[in-house]
């Protein structure tokens, strides 16, 4: 008789291969299945320098990176909740709810490590009570989170009394403003974001179950993945990270503003599946995020460019979203036919 002592390395080795060289395939394979979404993004980025006059130049390029710090930074951590086969629509109102928190205890203290403490605090409470209630009483994250979403927006109106709350520490400006090598914290935040969520998603054991969770959440409860734990630590951290951009969102408006961010939730979920995050959760890549974040970013910056009217603006961000669910849909119906 003979013991099958296989290991999980061994068992996805490509024959004829090294074990140990598994690990430098993968970028490469990653590279490959989003290669498609890269040459669309090129093909875009050239399009739209060659025909925009004013796009390519350093100004503008900074521009645009600093208006994606939003979605860039957020994107980040819903691809996490996506690929788990959830979905957070509360992110928006969590972003508000911060820098209110944020420039409340600021002003009302003096002290802006307090209030930058007290905005990421508040914005990881909504995360991992959104994750505590989708877990626990398996509640589905759509309803569990578009509750929060309407709960969490009036939370932020009942701290600012209903109205903007000023920033009364000047110190608390630098947070937006400080730049290095040319580009501000904002800047910085979101590329330290993708850094280290996609080491996290690629390079972890937690983000192979986050993974293995989304494509079949009960053969991974089996195989000893705590599905109810890792499900709050992921919520967790889409709060705070909603918490950070919350606090910089306010520092770089001077102010607390309860009104702030309204439909942000769509444009961070629509660029996470543009980027190939699937909605039915097991499948996602950090580079196609990045992609997808980079294209919708593109294209607002060409509207704004072009001086297209607001109401235009919002039909070109309905047909990206709808263009992505449909993209979502062919790649499911096409992995289903494989």
């Amino acid at each position: 008789m003979t013991t099958n002592n296989v290991t999980q390395g061994e068992e996805n080795a490509v024959p004829g291969r090294p074990a140990g060289r598994q690990g430098l395939i993968k970028p490469l394979r990653t590279l490959l299945d989003t290669s498609g979404l890269i040459a669309i993004f090129l093909l875009l980025f050239v399009a739209l320098a060659v025909l925009i006059p004013d796009f390519l130049t350093g100004r503008n390029m900074v521009g645009l990176l600093l208006s994606i710090t939003l979605i860039g930074s957020l994107a980040t951590t819903m691809m996490l909740v996506l690929a788990l086969g959830e979905v957070d629509l509360s992110v928006a109102s969590t972003v508000a709810f911060a820098g209110v928190v944020a420039a409340v205890v600021t002003s009302t203290t003096g002290s802006v490590f307090i209030g930058v403490i007290g905005g990421i605090v508040a914005g990881g409470a909504v995360g991992a009570f959104n994750g505590l209630v989708i877990a626990k009483f398996g509640i589905n994250s759509l309803i569990a989170t578009l509750a929060a979403m309407e709960f969490v927006r009036g939370l932020a109106y009942i701290t600012a009394g209903g109205d903007a709350v000023m920033i009364t520490v000047p110190a608390f400006f630098d947070l937006g403003s400080t730049a290095f090598l040319g580009l501000t914290l904002p800047v910085w935040t979101m590329l330290a974001c993708f850094l280290i969520f996609g080491v996290v998603l690629n390079m972890t054991s937690f983000g192979r179950n986050v993974l293995a969770t989304g494509g079949n959440s009960e053969a991974a409860a089996l195989a000893g993945v705590n599905v109810r734990r890792l499900k709050i630590i992921v919520f967790g951290l889409q709060g705070v990270v909603a918490g950070v951009i919350g606090v910089l969102l306010a520092s770089r408006m001077g102010l607390g503003d309860p009104n702030t961010s309204m439909g942000l939730e769509l444009a961070v979920i629509s660029a996470c599946v543009l980027g190939g995050v699937a909605l039915s959760g097991g499948v996602a890549t950090i580079t196609g995020v990045l992609v997808g974040v980079l294209i919708m970013g593109c294209v607002q910056n060409a509207m704004g460019l072009l001086n297209v009217p607001t109401f235009y603006q919002y039909l070109v961000r309905g047909a990206i979203l709808l263009m992505a669910v449909m993209f979502d849909r062919w790649k499911q119906t096409r992995r289903q036919g494989t």
